[in-house]
């Protein structure tokens, strides 16, 4: 289930975020648990600029330290996987009404861009997917993935989503075999979220 607080990390130095790849690469060797998150939380303001209460900032960096660690020890194994999705959520499109011209699938489900807005993120990032060879899914929720990977025999799996729901996904990629990479949002709720593009380029 995703986070009982919303957060929004744009405004953030994008140092942080560089300093995030260091603390999870220190923790993997030592395993200081709260240490990391904590200094970081500190550095950065986290709390002041969010808004949120000291153990959300703190759970939060948590989830985003333990993505990027669990993305450098599948990255191997990820690279050498041919058939690919990209699971995308829905809530990161410019519109959430009919201006949206995407079109649902019920059968898989997913929903289709158009490419109706050139300032999408979505739609930068249906483009991107699918000219790196990628088989590209615009979810409406987690639950669907699944389902689609029942039906399709996919080697590896790009998934952007909100940190909780990334390492619920993780875990369930584990269960059945599947390497994956893993895009968290930098800021979540249910329309309007928004992933760092230059993030999921590099991921792709």
């Amino acid at each position: 289930m995703p986070y009982g607080f919303s957060f929004d990390l744009s405004s953030i130095s994008k140092s942080f975020f560089r300093e995030l790849s260091r603390v999870a690469q220190r923790r993997k060797l030592h395993r200081r648990l709260g240490v990391g998150a904590r200094h970081l939380a500190e550095r950065f303001r986290l709390s002041e600029i969010t808004g949120l209460n000291v153990s959300d900032t703190l759970l939060l960096v948590e989830d985003l330290i333990d993505i990027h660690m669990r993305n450098v020890a599948e990255r191997e194994r990820f690279t050498e996987t041919k058939k690919r999705a990209l699971f995308l959520p829905h809530c990161s499109r410019k519109y959430m009404d009919s201006r949206c011209q995407a079109t649902f699938d019920s059968s898989l489900p997913s929903y289709r861009c158009a490419h109706c807005s050139n300032d999408c993120l979505v739609n930068r990032a249906t483009t991107l997917g699918k000219r790196k060879g990628y088989d590209v899914y615009v979810l409406p929720g987690g639950s669907c993935i699944q389902g689609i990977l029942e039906k399709k025999q996919y080697e590896g799996v790009v998934g952007v989503a909100c940190s909780q729901e990334l390492q619920m996904g993780g875990q369930c990629l584990k269960n059945i075999g599947l390497t994956g990479q893993a895009v968290p949002l930098i800021k979540n709720g249910c329309a309007n979220t928004s992933f760092s593009f230059r993030s999921l380029a590099k991921i792709l």
